[in-house]
């Protein structure tokens, strides 16, 4: 949608979106035939059809929020605040809106994950925490010794995009709680500035965490739903 608003071409999927993408589709494919089969008296399998369709249509928005924010990103290229042309601040201004929408998202992606597997595997996380994350998710099977594979492969990813992920939720958190995170970023070039003049934010930097978000959120998709269409397959077999 954003990159035709934008004049620019389709997306073509990258390997590991496409990957979080069709891994998600054979689970609408697995759902739909156990509720043609059982008529899903308690609707447990209609809600993870609809939980499973917010999940797509939530990465998808990441992804566009992510390709917007490098669009504009583009656009910017003065690096004192006090530089910028008036067109140059609005395209600016468009960068950060996206850029935060994104960061936000990528949270909201795994917490939304999280809670999917929380009710895949009948986890009752919420008797552990009553506004529970992913991360905690992920500790409860760790604590309950269920799915060990797929708890280990989803520990590794979260390990080894720590030192973003770390960056991002700082982010999150100074925008939800304490003030815009671009104002922050003034304040703090202000406090170093000569003669007042503030120096903008490393824009590549922080899209490069973001990039590296959206690219853990898609591999934890993929593994997730992955190791879970091959318990469900295995199981309708009876293996």
């Amino acid at each position: 949608m954003l990159r035709e608003l934008l004049g620019e071409p389709s997306r073509q999927d990258n390997e590991m979106l496409l990957q979080a993408m069709n891994s998600m589709k054979r689970t609408l494919g697995l759902l739909q035939r156990q509720m043609e089969q059982s008529g899903d008296p308690t609707s447990d399998f209609r809600k993870a059809e609809i939980l499973t369709h917010g999940l797509m249509s939530s990465l998808t928005e990441l992804e566009e929020s992510t390709f917007a924010a490098a669009f504009f990103r583009k656009k910017v290229h003065a690096k004192f605040s006090e530089e910028m042309t008036g067109q140059e601040r609005a395209d600016y201004e468009r960068y950060v809106y996206f850029y935060k929408n994104g960061f936000i998202r990528v949270f909201s992606m795994l917490d939304k994950l999280g809670n999917l597997l929380n009710d895949f595997y009948d986890m009752n996380t919420s008797r552990v925490k009553a506004h529970y994350s992913y991360f905690t998710v992920l500790r409860q099977f760790r604590y309950l010794k269920i799915h060990d594979r797929l708890a280990d492969r989803l520990f590794e990813l979260k390990d080894g995009f720590r030192e973003p992920l770390d960056r991002l939720r700082k982010r999150r958190n100074t925008e939800v709680h304490y003030m815009n995170v671009e104002m922050q970023d003034d304040l703090w070039q202000k406090q170093r500035a000569l003669y007042g003049k503030i120096k903008l934010e490393d824009l590549d930097e922080h899209l490069d965490d973001l990039r590296q978000g959206l690219d853990m959120v898609c591999r934890s998709v993929a593994e997730a739903f992955e190791y879970t269409n091959q318990q469900w397959e295995r199981h309708s077999s009876g293996k």
